[in-house]
């Protein structure tokens, strides 16, 4: 970086600054960032109400609001004017402790609450393990389509980024044989997600086996992203990474987020499943203290009522969100079989979304998947998210967590959209 200081004509300093092309991050494309794109493409005249099915946050909808002990309890630890302070590096000791514990219900060891890190969301979680990772020559394995958060996060860190192909026509499952493709001696890890963003699929427990065996074999830990966590609706249930932590070491990402419906608390955590203590020499986990001790923390206020919050809330919650997810599943699958133009590979069983196929033969005046968005954005009020966002071009990420009446009324203006440009 060259930095030089000029008189300006009025007798002040001023910097110049210049990254060179080493120290500058690639351009990196986000959801944000493209959804934001295509609402420019909105008709301010149009008079309906903006269905927004291109990002997933059902806290909008009043039938996803969370649960009242989970407002309580952040209610109580505001008021009792304790948890004003800065909190340790790592998490307050009882929230690391409730994550273990709470992680540890569905896995064959406990961890303790040595081996959990609380984080802003799980989008820090990300950010540590990318941060930690990065090395010169280093490399990392993504699923495609999958979050392109790990892209953007990948390229600031200078960290190679390689992709593995997730198979439509088979769940969604991930193809082993493009991970050992990919892989070479300076790959560190590879990163799935499960529940599926962006595929709503859920990975069994015998799949999740044999990726645990083949990231053995190539000597790299797993990042399981599992913010998603336990939305699971349909025939296969959801099964934690870390089952298999005695295969292969697992560093879990998950929060309070989705499963609770409070995006906006950003509260997650990173959690090392490493039984065997394989990463114990590695240097890893002296690397991920180190970046908490100079990271952010998540507010302290919002970390004193997890506790509660974990232990607290009950079944009877958990089924009612994920029932309403089931229904506007159903509705949405069901409702895209009408529409000429798009194949829906699989009916969604987890997270809040689904992927669907353009078919652009099919369609006059459509270039693209971004094309498609722009223009039923703009024609129709309708914003879905085009693949190209998520490693998959002409494809479309469809978010059904709202409530189902927009979700009905979202989909029909889609199906009148293709019909208007049918060939």
């Amino acid at each position: 970086m060259e930095m030089d200081l000029k008189m300006a004509e009025n007798g002040t300093w001023k910097w110049r600054f210049r990254l060179d092309d080493v120290q500058r991050p690639a351009c990196a494309v986000t959801v944000r960032g493209v959804v934001n794109t295509v609402m420019e493409s909105l008709n301010q005249d149009d008079g309906r109400v903006v269905v927004q099915l291109g990002r997933g946050d059902p806290s909008a909808s009043l039938s996803f609001r969370t649960v009242a002990v989970a407002e309580g309890a952040v209610m109580d630890m505001v008021h009792s004017a304790k948890y004003n302070c800065y909190a340790p590096a790592y998490g307050l000791l009882p929230t690391r402790r409730a994550v273990a514990e709470y992680l540890s219900r569905d896995l064959p060891y406990e961890l303790s609450s040595e081996d959990v890190f609380i984080t802003i969301g799980c989008a820090q979680a990300v950010d540590v393990m990318l941060t930690v990772l990065a090395r010169p020559g280093a490399n990392i394995l993504l699923p495609r389509p999958g979050f392109p958060f790990y892209e953007a996060r990948a390229a600031h860190s200078h960290l190679e980024v390689r992709h593995f192909d997730l198979l439509p026509n088979e769940d969604w499952e991930i193809d082993l044989k493009g991970v050992m493709d990919a892989a070479d001696e300076n790959t560190v890890a590879m990163v799935i997600i499960n529940p599926g963003n962006p595929c709503g699929n859920i990975f069994s427990h015998q799949h999740l086996k044999e990726v645990a065996e083949t990231a053995r074999k190539l000597g790299i830990m797993v990042i399981s992203d599992e913010v998603y966590g336990h939305l699971a609706f349909g025939s296969t249930p959801f099964i934690p990474m870390g089952m298999f932590g005695s295969i292969v070491p697992v560093l879990t990402l998950g929060s309070i987020s989705k499963r609770w419906v409070v995006p906006g608390w950003r509260l997650g955590w990173l959690a090392v499943n490493d039984p065997s203590d394989s990463l114990k020499d590695s240097g890893i986990l002296d690397a991920i203290k180190g970046y908490m001790d100079i990271a952010p923390n998540p507010a302290t206020f919002i970390q004193a009522a997890v506790p509660r919050i974990l232990e607290r809330t009950t079944d009877e919650f958990f089924s009612r969100i994920n029932g309403l997810l089931r229904e506007s599943a159903e509705i949405c699958f069901e409702k895209l079989k009408d529409i000429h133009c798009v194949y829906c590979p699989k009916k969604p069983e987890g997270s809040m979304f689904v992927m669907v196929k353009l078919n652009l033969p099919l369609l006059d005046g459509i270039k693209d998947d971004l094309d498609f968005c722009t223009k039923l954005a703009k024609e129709e009020s309708v914003v879905i998210l085009p693949g190209v966002a998520l490693g998959l071009k002409n494809w479309l990420r469809i978010t059904f967590a709202i409530e189902t009446c927009y979700l009905d009324d979202g989909l029909e203006r889609m199906k009148v959209f293709c019909k208007r440009h049918a060939k």
